[in-house]
């Protein structure tokens, strides 16, 4: 007995009808009573609901991305805000040391000179100083605020969204969508239940794109101006730094002086 190339000797030739390959597609028994174009008809269906679940899935990928973005964006002003506040303690501290060396320098002087001696020693108690001011606490520039402020109010949007997609139900997309369903547009979406669902959902997921990318933008303009208003900080402190050392060589010059 013949053959043939595809024969599987091990097999019983029962099991091997059962095995047979089946048409490739989306060809399944409800087809066999359609024509050609009719099956044309519902492959066509079936690739447009497949875009349209692409395209949601896409918008809910990007979504995701604006809303990490965003988080990073408040997390790097929370850090500026943090080292603005390094930064006036650190002003603060330059403040109080330009007054210690004024102080020291008055000694100095009065310690060269016999009579400035005697002034200090008939001197009363040196008058004390009041305490000084609680320094006030930071606060960065009014349009990073604002922008953080927007930004926090959607930080549960991030959560949801983060790690897993959000998604929608396209449990009828596909094969199992009917062909009765009509495809003609009502108040602009289709009237094919799961194509308005994924159309009413692509245009909410764009609007909200649209916002977040408009948070995103404030908030790069409040780190922005952040960043132009620290410059201007430390190059203050940079000048205060110069005149500080510059006040700290001359006396100890002053102190060797003395030996």
């Amino acid at each position: 007995m013949a053959y043939p190339k595809s024969h599987n000797p091990f097999a019983d030739d029962d099991d091997e009808e059962s095995f047979k390959p089946k048409s490739r597609g989306f060809e399944d028994e409800s087809d066999s009573g359609l024509t050609d174009a009719e099956r044309r008809q519902r492959n066509l269906q079936q690739e447009v609901m497949r875009t349209a679940k692409s395209a949601v899935d896409s918008s809910y990928r990007s979504l995701s991305l604006i809303y990490e973005s965003e988080k990073m964006g408040v997390e790097t002003a929370e850090e500026l805000v943090r080292q603005g506040e390094a930064l006036k303690r650190t002003d603060k501290m330059l403040d109080n040391m330009d007054e210690d060396l004024k102080t020291s320098q008055r000694h100095i002087t009065s310690i060269k000179s016999v009579w400035g001696g005697l002034v200090n020693y008939f001197k009363g108690k040196p008058e004390t100083k009041p305490a000084p001011e609680e320094p006030k606490a930071y606060q960065a520039n009014e349009r990073l605020q604002t922008a953080m402020s927007s930004s926090r109010e959607h930080d549960d949007k991030y959560q949801a969204s983060h790690p897993n997609l959000r998604k929608l139900d396209t449990g009828g997309f596909g094969a199992a969508a009917s062909m009765d369903d009509s495809s003609s547009r009502q108040n602009g979406y289709p009237q094919n239940r799961y194509l308005r669902e994924a159309h009413q959902c692509l245009d909410n997921n764009l609007d909200e794109m649209s916002s977040g990318l408009a948070r995103l933008k404030n908030l790069g303009l409040g780190l922005q101006s952040e960043i132009e208003d620290q410059d201007d900080s430390i190059g203050s402190l940079l000048n205060k730094v110069d005149k500080m050392d510059l006040k700290i060589s001359n006396t100890n010059q002053q102190i060797k002086n003395l030996k």
